[in-house]
């Protein structure tokens, strides 16, 4: 017979961690949330931390700022990936925890790590977490770094600063989030999360200035644009898709203005795409479907979705319901 497996430490611990967010806080679950930071598995110390955010144990603060010192000591030996210093980052922004040492020392942080190809580096979305939280301290040059981090070699990092910009940036931050699209960006994600995050900082003066990206020869940048005019769901930014609708019915940025359209997740969006689905053609319908299937989880309009859909009547149409919905 051969032996049973030994159980490993880690799994056991990290079981447990997520164990705890079903139980009661208390002083019981904050004893061993307070263990777990000092596990020697920076895996476990990472969700430790999210933990400790999720039930909101201010108490566990000191823990946090003194785990990510011990981390920092050799954090390329002691924290792989950055995978525990950024979750802390995270729960101590949750935790509104505005002291700025540990933010500013996450913001510098590069951790170069092998990988399949050219070494990558670990500690980018360390620097995103450190700039959001660093942006909403009363550190006097708290926006001169975060701006600096607006060119920073890795996308993850760029995410980070137009983030902390668009969130904790104020009107500084909206004027420089419109430079930065102004002045252009290789990354489409980056792109993108600077249109949302211009719509979020400055909606009215934006929504135009978005709306022209949407025009763009390229479609990645066109994408961004409109995704960014749906996520936003202003009832503006529906006439803007509509009236892109009207220019694009025919091209390949159909099924993105259509998706874009449902993103409003207005009474007026649904109607426009309830009307749409009724006569327009079985390739268009499809499209629509998909623009529609962001209310699978809502039965009154599924029911009203599916009503279309059966007086039409055609067999594609019907697939494509039930595969959306």
């Amino acid at each position: 017979m051969s032996a049973l497996r030994k159980a490993d430490p880690v799994e056991q611990a990290l079981d447990r961690v997520a164990a705890l967010k079903n139980e009661a806080a208390g002083p019981s679950v904050f004893a061993e949330l307070r263990a777990f930071l000092k596990n020697r598995s920076n895996l476990v110390v990472a969700k430790a931390a999210k933990g400790v955010a999720h039930v909101r144990a201010t108490e566990l603060v000191p823990d946090l700022v003194a785990t990510f010192h011990r981390l920092m000591q050799n954090p390329a030996k002691l924290d792989k990936g950055c995978a525990a210093t950024t979750e802390i980052v995270n729960a101590l922004y949750e935790l509104d925890y505005v002291e700025p040492e540990i933010y500013l020392q996450g913001i510098h942080h590069v951790q170069m790590e092998g990988s399949f190809g050219p070494p990558v580096d670990a500690a980018a979305k360390l620097r995103a977490s450190s700039a959001l939280a660093l942006a909403r301290t009363v550190y006097p040059a708290a926006l001169d770094e975060v701006v600096s981090l607006l060119v920073d070699e890795w996308p993850d990092a760029r995410i980070g600063a137009v983030r902390a910009l668009a969130v904790n940036g104020g009107p500084a931050g909206a004027l420089l989030l419109k430079l930065k699209i102004l002045t252009g960006e290789s990354e489409p994600d980056v792109l993108a999360e600077c249109f949302s995050g211009l719509l979020t900082a400055a909606t009215e003066r934006s929504l135009r200035l978005i709306e022209s990206f949407a025009a763009s020869e390229e479609i990645g940048v066109a994408e961004a644009a409109l995704l960014a005019l749906g996520s936003s769901r202003l009832p503006e930014a529906l006439d803007l898709l509509k009236a892109r609708w009207e220019r694009t019915a025919g091209g390949p940025l159909r099924k993105i203005v259509l998706l874009a359209i449902g993103m409003i997740r207005s009474d007026a969006a649904v109607e426009f795409l309830l009307a749409l689905l009724a006569g327009c053609s079985t390739t268009t319908a499809k499209d629509v479907l998909a623009g529609l299937a962001v209310f699978r989880d809502n039965e009154k309009i599924r029911r009203r979705v599916e009503s279309v859909v059966a007086r039409r009547n055609e067999k594609s149409i019907n697939e494509t319901f039930d595969q959306q919905f």
